[in-house]
């Protein structure tokens, strides 16, 4: 099912109007991991998340960077007929390492003209003036995002789930990017434990008054091996529904400001590790579901055409 492109700026459609053609993102897995995991924090990491830290484990096979990076241009060439590139640092958090291994990886993944942009996800309090003048600096003549793991704007729920950061951390981290003319993409996650209608809303509510310049939605989705998956065959837990689910993401879609680029509409577990909840394999017809939710939401808000954000460097 297609939407009407003008419901919501998604990042294919983001992209294509900046770079006038596809642009791929490429996952790569630096082998990085936690403050919350590696006892500087926390042991254990967030009660969701597994020993891959939401990434590949390309690392794990013995793939540096430059590989990772080439494997994925090959690919994304013969499945879609890309030929611009986006790095994507995706699996734990991408800025937690000195600065010369940080400047060393991220060297390895810019490896020609044809990679136009740097997304470096990450924890808000993993990143400083230091490490943010580095990325601003090896990402100039591209598009550079940052992605912070917000997650949820109550600091009760941070705690709840093993987070060992603030909401203060992130609107820090918002801000500091920002004067260095980096984009920001804010991870949110809907159905987390303790949490109803209420508190969902005002973590959209926080990004719409940041302004962040995209967003990515997830549900809370339940894997093997997690302090989550225990929480729930306990009884302690019970996983967001599809239609709460689809109902949270379509008003905030009316609630954020117009040109928010919407790179994530819901999670995306693996498929042979989910314990539940079922839906959450069938992301089309989720996606599908808040497409016609939209169309109920734009009667009553009355969106209109989005204003695209303006990267800076390009």
């Amino acid at each position: 099912m297609r939407i009407p492109e003008l419901m919501y700026l998604s990042l294919n459609q983001y992209l294509r109007s900046v770079f006038g053609e596809r642009v791929q993102k490429i996952s790569l897995d630096a082998g990085f991991t936690c403050p919350n995991r590696d006892g500087t924090k926390g042991r254990g990491g967030c009660i969701y998340c597994d020993a891959r830290g939401s990434g590949t484990g390309a690392y794990g096979s013995g793939k540096d960077i430059a590989e990772q990076m080439k494997a994925g241009i090959n690919w994304a060439g013969r499945r879609y007929g890309a030929r611009k590139f986006i790095a994507y640092f995706q699996s734990f958090s991408n800025t937690y390492a000195s600065i010369g291994r940080l400047e060393a990886v991220y060297t390895q993944a810019l490896v020609g003209p044809d990679v136009v942009g740097l997304s470096i996800g990450t924890r808000p309090d993993c990143v400083d003036k230091e490490r943010l003048e580095l990325i601003s600096r090896l990402g100039e003549g591209r598009m550079v995002w940052m992605e912070y793991g917000l997650q949820s704007a109550s600091d009760a729920t941070l705690a709840g789930i093993n987070r060992k950061h603030t909401v203060s951390d992130f609107v820090r981290a918002v801000e500091i990017s920002k004067r260095y003319g980096l984009m920001t993409c804010a991870h949110v996650i809907f159905g987390l434990p303790g949490e109803g209608r209420s508190e969902m809303e005002d973590t959209i509510r926080l990004l719409a008054n940041l302004h962040v310049e995209g967003i990515k939605f997830h549900h809370l989705y339940i894997v093997e091996n997690t302090e989550l998956n225990r929480l729930y065959r306990a009884g302690n837990y019970k996983p967001i529904t599809q239609e709460d689910y689809v109902e949270m993401v379509a008003w905030a879609l009316a609630i954020l400001p117009k040109g928010t680029v919407i790179q994530r509409l819901t999670g995306d577990p693996p498929r042979n590790e989910l314990v539940t909840p079922d839906w959450s394999l069938d992301k089309k017809q989720t996606i599908a579901m808040i497409h016609d939710r939209i169309k109920n939401v734009v009667t009553v808000h009355g969106i209109t055409t989005p204003v695209l954000p303006q990267p800076t460097g390009l």
